[in-house]
């Protein structure tokens, strides 16, 4: 029988009030609850857990069930949701015509295209200039630029010829007569992508200083044929469309030209030279990796021998006097920051003319030699980086291993 508890005082009213139940588990407090299954009296949650596992068990079991029977559509759900997807499907449609309208160029400026004319990013209109700082930012740009094939390691570069006084050679087949003109010469070298050879002869070395030549020319000479390469590699060679910042670039990576640097060994040429394209500056565009190939590319020249950088260091010369005109068609010369930078390139046109003269005199050995100390100095290169990198591996093992907190007897 239930235990019942009248909560009123007075006897005379108690036939009005209702009786309160106490809980059939705890036997503390008043029952609020009547399980469904059992009937039995409880207080709370927790008692109803604990007043029967079959009870609750079976409770859960039948709720789960009867959520699956709602989980199951019918006709009419189906429907709707088919909808719904149809509805979404055109929306992504439009969505992506939208994109593609967003994306063309207008009528204008697609006029001038087909006209030929020079496009610049003044033309552009406000939309189309954020379309394109949008693609740049996004990388689609440079998934539209061809990869550049770097003219030293074509085979024609290993055919190149120059006369005595360093100007280009033609070597004329055994059927052609022997009128062809050195235009003709010239114009085979750039049909081949090779830099175009001095066009007036170099004077001798003795012309040019009453002092022997530096034993260091050598060593310099590495490092400006890496900021060559890396300028080259940077503006996907073609400098000349941007020759100010081509020679900046020069200027920034090479210690000889822009820093007035007298390096002494090889490595110590390389390892500066490594410096710059590890610095933040350039770090993004390959950091050590590309340097490693960057001095790759420095062998590969010097294998080529004399021929191949007298064409090298000419298209530098080149590229630095292009910097120094555009400097003074834009009158920054005014400035006194483009003054400084316009000194730097006479010095830079200076000495790259001198090293050629030099490089033209120096037998083949000279370069054979050079090559073989370039690898064997980027092989220890690579080993002082690996060993840095497992030591700063095993020093994280370490560290790791390390009792961080030791427990005081």
């Amino acid at each position: 029988m239930e235990e019942e508890i009248r909560t009123s005082i007075d006897s005379s009213s108690s036939i009005n009030l209702p009786l309160r139940t106490i809980c059939h588990v705890c036997h503390k407090q008043f029952s609020h609850y009547t399980c469904p299954r059992c009937n039995s009296r409880y207080c709370s949650l927790q008692c109803y857990k604990s007043h029967s596992n079959r009870c609750t068990e079976s409770f859960m079991r039948e709720n789960v069930v009867e959520e699956l029977r709602q989980l199951r559509t019918d006709d009419s759900t189906k429907l709707k949701t088919l909808d719904i997807l149809k509805r979404f499907h055109l929306e992504e449609e439009r969505e992506n015509l939208d994109e593609e309208d967003d994306s063309t160029l207008s009528e204008e400026t697609i006029e001038k295209v087909l006209a030929g004319d020079q496009l610049s990013f003044d033309d552009l209109s406000v939309e189309e200039k954020k379309r394109f700082l949008r693609a740049m930012a996004s990388g689609e740009l440079s998934k539209m630029i061809e990869p550049w094939e770097a003219w030293w390691t074509k085979p024609s570069a290993r055919t190149i010829s120059l006369s005595k006084e360093g100007t280009p050679l033609v070597q004329l087949p055994a059927e052609q007569k022997p009128t062809t003109s050195l235009a003709s010469g010239m114009e085979a070298m750039q049909s081949s992508a090779i830099p175009q050879a001095p066009d007036t002869p170099l004077p001798p070395l003795s012309k040019l200083s009453s002092a022997e030549p530096s034993p260091l020319l050598a060593i310099h000479l590495v490092d400006i044929i890496y900021s060559y390469c890396f300028t080259l590699r940077l503006y996907n060679g073609d400098w000349q469309s941007d020759a100010i910042g081509s020679a900046l670039v020069v200027l920034s990576v090479s210690s000889v030209l822009g820093q007035t640097g007298q390096p002494e060994t090889v490595l110590e040429a390389l390892s500066s030279c490594l410096e710059q394209t590890c610095s933040p500056t350039y770090r993004h565009v390959g950091g050590l990796q590309l340097g490693l190939s960057l001095i790759d590319d420095v062998a590969i020249l010097l294998s080529l021998g004399s021929p191949a950088l007298v064409c090298l260091l000419c298209d530098l010369q080149r590229l630095i006097q292009a910097g120094e005109r555009d400097l003074k068609s834009e009158k920054r010369r005014r400035k006194s920051k483009w003054s400084n930078i316009g000194t730097k390139l006479k010095h830079a046109d200076r000495k790259i003319f001198f090293i050629m003269c030099w490089v033209h005199e120096q037998p083949s050995e000279v370069w054979s030699t050079l090559e073989n100390i370039v690898k064997m100095e980027k092989s220890s290169i690579m080993e002082f980086e690996n060993h840095k990198l497992s030591t700063k591996m095993d020093n994280k093992v370490k560290s790791r291993d390390k009792v961080l907190i030791q427990e005081i007897k």
